[in-house]
C-alpha cells in the first residue's frame, strides 16, 4: 500500500463501524467479541490515517439510538472502551494523535468519562492528527441544541435574527473547529446515516464496502482513499473541458 501514490488525501474521514455483530454471530461468537475485533480495525485505521497523512479521523463509536441495546452489552460496550483506552493509549501518544468526544457525554457512566478525560488531557497538545469519538452521538439532537443555544443568544440580545446563517449554526454544533469531513466510509454494505453528521456530511463522498467492520483494516481503508482520489468533487459547479476557462 503506497499511500504517498494518491494525489489527494481527505484531511477528514468519518467512519460509520458497522457489522461488529453479523461478523460475530457467522462465527458462533458473542456480540461483544464482535465489538473487541472491532477495536482492533480503529487502530489499524488510525495507523494508517496517521501514515496517509489524514488530519481527523471520526467514529460513529455509540448512537443515542444504541442505549435501547440490552444493558449487557451496553454494559460491555462502555467497559470495551475503558479497556481499549487503558490497553491503547501509548498509540495515540506513539502517533501524536489527540483524542476528542462528541455526543451527550454527561450521559456516558462515570468511570468512562473519567477515563475518557484522562486522555483528553494528556493528548490535547497534539496537532497533527485528530481521533473524534461519536459517543451517546445523535445529530439530529445535535442540530436541536445548536438551535436551542442561538435561540437563548436572541433571547439574550447577543445575535439578531436577521445575521443567522448557516455559519452561526455550524459554530453552535459539538466542535465547530473541525472540519467537515471529506470522505464518509461505512462498512458492511448498509446505505442509510443512521443519524450521523447530517449537517456535516452535506458535500462528503461517501464509500460503501460489504465489508463488516472487524475485517476492515490498513488495506480496505487505503482502497477507500483510493477510490475518494477518483472522485470529481465539483460542490455543485460544473468542471471546464481541458483547456476551457470555467465561466
Amino acid at each position: 500500500m503506497d499511500f504517498q501514490s494518491l494525489e489527494k488525501i481527505p484531511r477528514h474521514v468519518a467512519l460509520i463501524m458497522d457489522g461488529n455483530g453479523r461478523w460475530a454471530r457467522e462465527r458462533g461468537l458473542s456480540r461483544i467479541e464482535g465489538h473487541k475485533e472491532g477495536a482492533q480495525s480503529v487502530r489499524a485505521v488510525l495507523r494508517a490515517a496517521a501514515r496517509a497523512g489524514v488530519e481527523f479521523i471520526t467514529v460513529y463509536a455509540f448512537s443515542t439510538e444504541n442505549w435501547k441495546r440490552p444493558p449487557a452489552e451496553v454494559d460491555g460496550l462502555m467497559k470495551l472502551l475503558v479497556h481499549s483506552l487503558n490497553e491503547y493509549e501509548q498509540e495515540l501518544h506513539d502517533n501524536g494523535i489527540r483524542l476528542r468526544v462528541m455526543g451527550q457525554f454527561e450521559r456516558l457512566p462515570l468511570p468512562v468519562r473519567m477515563r475518557l478525560q484522562k486522555t483528553i488531557d494528556a493528548t490535547a497538545h497534539y496537532t497533527d492528527h485528530t481521533f473524534v469519538i461519536a459517543l451517546s452521538y445523535g445529530s439530529r439532537n445535535e442540530i436541536a441544541q445548536a438551535a436551542k443555544r442561538i435561540a437563548e443568544k436572541v433571547k439574550a440580545g447577543e445575535l439578531k435574527t436577521k445575521d443567522i446563517n448557516e455559519e452561526t449554526i455550524a459554530q453552535h454544533l459539538y466542535l465547530p473547529d473541525v472540519p467537515d469531513p471529506e470522505l464518509m466510509i461505512r462498512t458492511s454494505g448498509e446505505l442509510r446515516l443512521s443519524n450521523f453528521l447530517l449537517w456535516q456530511l452535506s458535500y462528503s463522498e461517501f464509500y460503501i464496502t460489504d465489508t463488516y467492520w472487524p475485517d476492515f483494516r490498513e488495506e480496505q481503508f487505503f482502497q477507500a482513499l483510493e477510490a475518494f482520489n477518483g472522485r470529481d468533487r465539483r460542490y455543485g459547479g460544473v468542471k471546464p473541458n481541458p483547456g476551457q476557462q470555467a465561466e
